[in-house]
């Protein structure tokens, strides 16, 4: 994997990293481990193999893997109501929702107005889902929801599988029996492993001024501000950094855990799609994944973005070639950003999987050059 390795030293030659890591599965197996740099802002402790890191909503992946194998296991699919299941999800005009609405983030609720819902009272939250009307219309355009699609993915877990939170589902169903260093909940005694995530330059985040994200994000009275700002009582990034934040179960900006694991993660799936999996997956469940439900202008990103079942997919244009190319070539990958610009993804097709964690973080909405450099040069060492 020449080319990967040089494009991933080539980011710390740059001077665009802190600290980082990537891996690549081909065919199930490992085929580039690789780490650099220091998990710290003083850079006195070096990033190493053992180097756990804050993955924000690339944390979105597993959290959908948990809700997709709940609802395989209950046996309702992509149609079926929200409320057939949630009854006090109906109200204020929730009642025709169903899940392919929801993980295709075109339920309208990507953003709360109650003010009583707080980030680390699940009950809060799932009352001022229940009371919310949507804030667009259900089933047309997507409306990314940064926060509040956790607490919807982890109340349809609950609700499915007779009460267990999704980040003890993540355990027993995927992480413990594929070996997945990650965690959506760090515990404790991992905390001393996790790096420390380190914001944007007041001047990279200038840089950035005019692009249609952060012109909303500067609006308070935007929907991409309320919905980054719902449930309230998260902090900024250097809260995301405490104990109590670490250890805490967000499934949608939460999960702690190394590139090996993610791409592990991704592999499996990939695997699964391609037939060669473990059976973890029903055929249907696996089209789920590589089927584009929505595309369009997302109401909250300003962006052009593509979502299957809780993933994101690179939109395509009206030949079905790429806009862009964050997942690589393949039409049917699927995986999720994370903020800052971290980044995993399946291509059931070449039976990849790929993760990038890194604790500098960079401003916009999706992975810019330094991870895109490494996607690319993946590829080129597999031969494409």
């Amino acid at each position: 994997m020449k080319r990967l390795l040089e494009a991933f030293e080539a980011n710390f030659a740059a001077g665009i990293e802190v600290g980082a890591s990537a891996s690549l599965f081909h065919e199930g197996e490992e085929v580039c481990s690789l780490h650099g740099g220091h998990r710290d802002a003083d850079r006195s402790t070096p990033w190493d193999a053992d180097t756990l890191c804050l993955v924000w909503s690339a944390t979105k992946g597993p959290s959908t893997a948990c809700v997709l194998h709940a609802m395989q296991s209950a046996g309702v699919d992509l149609n079926t109501r929200v409320a057939e299941f949630w009854p006090e999800f109906a109200s204020s005009g929730k009642e025709t929702i169903t899940l392919a609405h929801v993980l295709s983030h075109r339920a309208g609720l990507c953003a709360l107005e109650s003010d009583s819902a707080t980030a680390f009272d699940h009950t809060s939250v799932v009352a001022a889902i229940e009371s919310q009307r949507p804030v667009t219309p259900v089933g047309t355009m997507s409306a990314y929801g940064p926060r509040v699609f956790g607490y919807l993915l982890d109340e349809i877990v609950r609700r499915l599988s007779g009460g267990e939170p999704l980040g003890a589902y993540w355990r027993r169903v995927f992480a413990d029996p594929l070996g997945l260093d990650f965690w959506i909940g760090l515990p404790t005694d991992h905390h001393h492993r996790a790096a420390t995530m380190l914001s944007a330059r007041v001047e990279e985040l200038a840089s950035q001024a005019s692009d249609p994200f952060a012109k909303a994000f500067a609006d308070p009275s935007s929907l991409t501000r309320r919905a980054f700002a719902s449930p309230r009582g998260l902090g900024g990034v250097a809260a995301m950094n405490t104990p109590a934040y670490r250890s805490a179960s967000f499934p949608a900006m939460g999960g702690i855990g190394s590139a090996t694991a993610l791409a592990r993660f991704y592999s499996a799936l990939s695997e699964e799609c391609a037939g060669h999996g473990a059976g973890l997956f029903s055929k249907p469940v696996t089209d789920w994944m590589t089927t584009r439900l929505t595309q369009g202008l997302d109401g909250v990103l300003q962006k052009e973005m593509a979502f299957a079942v809780g993933f994101m997919m690179d939109p395509l244009d009206g030949e079905r070639r790429k806009i862009r190319q964050l997942l690589g070539p393949c039409e049917s990958s699927f995986g999720h950003a994370g903020a800052g610009g971290g980044l995993a993804f399946a291509d059931p097709v070449r039976r990849i999987g790929f993760a990038y964690l890194m604790n500098k973080m960079e401003p916009g909405v999706l992975p810019n050059k330094r991870c895109l450099a490494l996607v690319e040069a993946a590829y080129k060492d597999l031969g494409d």
